[in-house]
């Protein structure tokens, strides 16, 4: 019988290696990458428009506020949109999976926006919030931990 030396823990060594990188190929393959948005090259061309939205929001000063309830979220928008008819669009964002995004097109009079939050995971969430209020478009983004 022969020995058991250096040669063949080269041998082993390598051998190893090889099985270890295989397996993170094999692992990096079955991971799942999702896109913030499928179209981002029209979007991105549409970005201005954003820009502009959030500098308007900006400038009339306030911010969203965010309650927190027992199965749902309620945002309340600055005081200068109460009383005032309001549509928009909420976009709650999830980076870590595109499935747990939520999507809610909305009109308010009395400045307030709620939904459910149930079945959503814990963790970091986006509030992207676009308003149309007497032909004006404004935008609010505000992070959010469910």
């Amino acid at each position: 019988m022969k020995t058991f030396n250096w040669g063949h823990k080269i041998g082993l060594l390598y051998t190893a290696f090889v099985v270890g990188m295989l397996f993170m190929a094999y692992k990096s393959s079955q991971q799942k990458f999702d896109l913030v948005q499928t179209d981002y090259y029209a979007a991105e061309l549409k970005y201005q428009e954003v820009i502009d939205a959030s500098e308007r929001s900006k400038a009339l000063g306030g911010n969203l506020i965010v309650k927190f309830e027992k199965d749902s979220v309620k945002i309340l928008l600055p005081v200068l949109f109460n009383g005032s008819k309001v549509k928009g669009k909420l976009h709650l964002y999830y980076p870590a999976d595109q499935q747990q995004d939520q999507h809610l097109d909305f009109e308010t009079v009395n400045g307030a926006v709620a939904f459910k939050s149930l079945g959503q995971k814990k963790g970091h969430y986006k509030i992207k919030l676009d308003l149309l209020h007497s032909g004006i478009a404004y935008y609010y983004e505000q992070k959010i931990e469910l």
